[in-house]
């Protein structure tokens, strides 16, 4: 069995409403010397794989299908040993 991580996080230049109401709220809280705040999902998969190529492969497919949206989205996936 295989694990993986798969970061999902939005393209440069695409808003990120998540992102900026937290630093508004970390501002109001003191933390004045934060300057950019980006929300990122994280996906923890366990693959019945033995075959770390494989793995990749449909973890890629995952993304494209489901866990990613390749206008605003980029993504980056880890395999966990």
């Amino acid at each position: 069995m295989l694990k993986a991580t798969v970061e999902v996080r939005l393209k440069r230049g695409v808003a990120d409403p998540e992102g900026d109401n937290t630093l508004k709220a970390l501002n109001l809280l003191g933390f004045s010397r934060v300057a950019a705040v980006r929300f990122i999902k994280v996906f923890e998969v366990d693959l019945e794989e033995e075959d770390e190529g494989k793995a990749e492969e449909m973890l890629e497919t995952m993304c494209r299908k489901l866990l990613a949206n390749p206008v605003i989205h980029e993504y980056s996936i880890h395999l966990l040993h």
